[in-house]
């Protein structure tokens, strides 16, 4: 996408492709690595019973299946951390 469609809002930003995605303690946690400045970003989308929260964190590796085990770490430890006060 070019600067002035970034400035002046043209184009959209592609959704994010689940790279994978595992059950926990009644939760369906989906890693949705982007590209990032020629690396992939962790984030992901804990969900359950219709609903959802999604994270983004910090961290960044060259290789998306990495980035995607890391994402669903992460997700377990939100749930194990947070549970349903996620969703509030």
């Amino acid at each position: 996408m070019s600067f002035w469609s970034k400035l002046f809002g043209g184009g959209s930003d592609p959704q994010p492709v689940a790279a994978k995605t595992a059950e926990y303690n009644g939760y369906v946690i989906t890693a949705e690595p982007f590209k990032e400045g020629g690396q992939w970003q962790l984030a992901g989308r804990i969900s359950k019973d219709g609903k959802e929260h999604r994270f983004i964190r910090a961290d960044k590796f060259s290789d998306r299946d990495d980035c995607a085990e890391i994402a669903v770490a992460k997700g377990r430890l939100i749930i194990d951390q947070m549970g349903d006060r996620m969703f509030t």
